[in-house]
């Protein structure tokens, strides 16, 4: 668990969220809340339960950005899921639970990336002694001047691996094939995981095949680095581990909330995919347990992050009962012009250094002015202002367009120096912009 003060998390959102001072703030209180609770003692500790956040702004202000950084500082197992693919329990489509289920693959893959990190060197030498064995085969020693020999050829053998002078020579590698029988299960919502756990029972009945592959020696060192990995690796510990971390560190991204947040009328039948979603999602954020393949997950310390534009609806317009477990309620702001040319220039991430990165692969070097820049972003606010608005990622549809020449042509203009500045951006994109159904299509 990260235990960075929220003042340094903040420092670190800021590095690639531009503004959204408050959502912030109240992200990295709740992150930094997690971590104080595993400093509590005592019974004390499981009565502290996370303070779910409610996000409420437009698309494309930062709202999932600023959820994904955060469990990437704090190395946390996180999945982000839209509420509007679920449908209440009985009915065709995704069941509520199926998330703490996709929370726990994740903590699996994180526990696993983590411990297999931990015996590569230990896995490095065992697949260097399985390639020196497929680089000298047939030499067993019968006598010990056979075997000092023997040992000696494996020493030189040995250091020319290392030194990477074998990579090219090829090797006859025996690997596993991963076929298993085909198996779909479609059936009612809590049982979408049945085909994937019959896989895992069935795969043990029958025989696992191998076949032969010729490869040369650095390809087959992977192979064999990844196959001791997995051998040195306690499957039973990552198991319990991951289970550990889902319900005390996981977060869980509900997108598009507002989706469910609307109630309608009795009379209309039931609204197996609003409300019947709200109350299939209320034991779940309250706090329960869900079984899962790899075994049974409490939900009372995950943390559910909310988050949906509510153009439409309020908050007020979800289940009351709901609406109490999402007791922190963020208002984010919507872009400006001057936030826009932030977004361009400041963060780690920035598209105009993204853009440059790439086109310097092909040998054209890009220089983004400062007039360039706040041209592109001010041609984004207006294209946003007059169409829907989408927020940061107008800015992705107006230097693609931008930039669209300069990316066919690239491979042909090695060495080129070319500077996106005003009078560029005019020249490429004042024809869209001065017809609105261009613009419409375009932009």
């Amino acid at each position: 668990m990260s235990s960075l003060t929220p003042k340094e998390l903040v420092s670190e959102l800021d590095r690639y969220i531009v503004g959204q001072a408050s959502a912030k703030r109240s992200v990295s209180i709740a992150l930094r809340n997690r971590w104080r609770r595993q400093q509590v003692s005592g019974a004390l500790r499981d009565e502290i339960t996370p303070k779910n956040i409610v996000m409420i702004g437009p698309t494309g202000v930062g709202k999932t950005e600023i959820a994904r950084r955060l469990a990437k500082l704090a190395r946390a197992p996180f999945i982000k899921v839209e509420a509007s693919k679920f449908t209440e329990v009985g009915y065709v489509g995704r069941d509520v639970e199926s998330m703490i289920r996709d929370l726990v693959e994740v903590a699996i893959k994180l526990v696993q990336e983590e411990e297999l990190e931990r015996v590569q060197g230990a896995a490095k030498e065992a697949a260097e002694e399985r390639m020196l064995d497929l680089l000298l085969p047939g030499r067993k020693a019968s006598f010990e001047e056979q075997a000092e020999s023997s040992s000696a050829t494996r020493d030189k053998l040995r250091k020319l691996l290392k030194e990477g002078y074998m990579d090219d020579k090829e090797v006859d590698l025996q690997v596993t094939e991963s076929k298993m029988p085909m198996m779909e299960v479609f059936n009612a919502s809590g049982m979408e995981e049945m085909g994937i756990n019959l896989k895992d029972s069935l795969g043990h009945l029958f025989p696992k095949k191998t076949k032969t592959r010729r490869l040369n020696v650095g390809d087959a060192m992977k192979i064999l680095i990844d196959e001791e990995g997995q051998r040195l690796v306690d499957q039973d510990k990552v198991k319990s581990e991951a289970l550990n971390r889902a319900q005390q560190n996981g977060i869980i991204f509900l997108d598009e909330i507002d989706k469910v947040a609307g109630r309608q009328a009795s009379n209309h039948g039931p609204d197996v995919s609003r409300e019947g979603v709200q109350r299939d999602l209320l034991p779940i954020v309250e706090g329960s347990t869900v079984n899962t393949k790899h075994g049974m997950v409490k939900t009372d310390h995950i943390l559910f992050i909310a988050a949906g534009a509510f153009h439409v609806s309020q908050v007020s317009d979800l289940i009351p009962e709901l609406q109490g477990r999402f007791p922190i309620r963020v208002e984010l702001e919507s872009l400006t012009c001057p936030d826009f040319v932030r977004i361009l220039s400041e963060p780690e991430n920035a598209l105009t250094k993204q853009y440059r990165a790439l086109l310097e692969t092909e040998g054209l070097e890009l220089t983004f002015s400062e007039d360039g820049i706040a041209q592109i972003a001010q041609i984004a606010f207006d294209v946003n202002e007059r169409q829907e608005n989408i927020g940061a990622r107008r800015l992705h549809t107006v230097m693609e367009k931008l930039l669209e020449e300069l990316s066919f042509q690239a491979s042909d203009m090695n060495g080129a120096h070319i500077t996106i500045d005003a009078p560029f951006v005019d020249r490429v994109l004042n024809d869209i912009i001065e017809d609105p159904d261009l613009e419409r299509y375009i932009l």
